[in-house]
């Protein structure tokens, strides 16, 4: 089992940026895909951005394509979002997992472990 522990969320204006991290703990980081996925009130969860094992590939939600960037540093087992030019539909509590399936994978079942998740708010 992965233990996950985001942090960064907060408030933020529109058009702001924050930055995530996911920080892993209880296995080789290396050996898991990882995702971000999001859940905004009343609404199911979403998938948000995924890379590979190795960081050379990266996957996203059409609504965050060109704005979130997802990326990770194995060497310090986390893996990170960046949020540029947020909007107050990006409004949510935003949960990173890992996944021991090779490829890129958007869909939840997919994915071993969770995160607890971090508030992201986005108002003026």
């Amino acid at each position: 089992q992965v233990q996950l522990v985001e942090s960064g969320g907060g408030l933020v204006q529109p058009g702001g940026s924050l930055r995530l991290s996911c920080a892993a703990s209880g296995r080789t980081f290396s050996n898991y895909g990882m995702g971000w996925f999001r859940q905004a009130p009343g609404k199911e969860r979403e998938f948000v951005a995924a890379i590979t094992r190795s960081g050379t590939r990266t996957y996203y939600a059409d609504s965050v394509k060109g704005r979130f960037t997802i990326s990770r540093d194995n060497a310090k087992n986390t893996v990170y979002l960046q949020m540029n030019r947020l909007k107050p539909e990006d409004t949510a509590v935003y949960y990173c997992a890992a996944s021991s399936s090779s490829g890129i994978t958007t869909t939840g079942r997919n994915y071993d472990d969770w995160g607890q998740g971090t508030q992201v708010s986005v108002s003026s």
